[in-house]
């Protein structure tokens, strides 16, 4: 099954590092993941813009489209990981490491419900 990984942090805290500090917790999620990228069962790993960036689309006759998220949180997504499990004790165990990397925050388990991959038919 594949599953996503969602990172969840402080993006002040996170925003306020030196360029050393997020290259060295940069490195160890890159030593965390390259056994799944090893055996290609890593499909993505992305680091997300700050919320700032963002924009959000809600539905209506007209859309409205405004900016930032608005979450109600302290604790923002940062960015995620898609991977290919063979069980939930396999995905828990990677989820344990890439949370292990980390002093604050969360990582969420996310099982993927349903995967159209771009230029596949149907």
């Amino acid at each position: 099954m594949r599953y996503a990984f969602l990172c969840y942090d402080n993006e002040t805290v996170v925003g306020a590092w030196t360029k050393e500090q997020d290259a060295a917790v940069m490195e160890k999620h890159f030593a965390t993941q390259r056994p799944l990228e090893a055996d290609g069962r890593l499909k993505a790993s992305l680091r997300l813009m700050p919320t700032t960036a963002a924009t959000t689309v809600r539905p209506g006759e007209e859309s409205l489209v405004v900016d930032g998220p608005f979450a109600e949180t302290k604790e923002q997504l940062l960015g995620f990981w898609l991977a290919d499990c063979e069980t939930y004790d396999d995905a828990l165990e990677f989820a344990r490491k890439l949370a292990n990397v980390k002093s604050h925050g969360a990582i969420e388990i996310r099982p993927v419900h349903y995967e159209h991959e771009i230029g596949q038919t149907g």
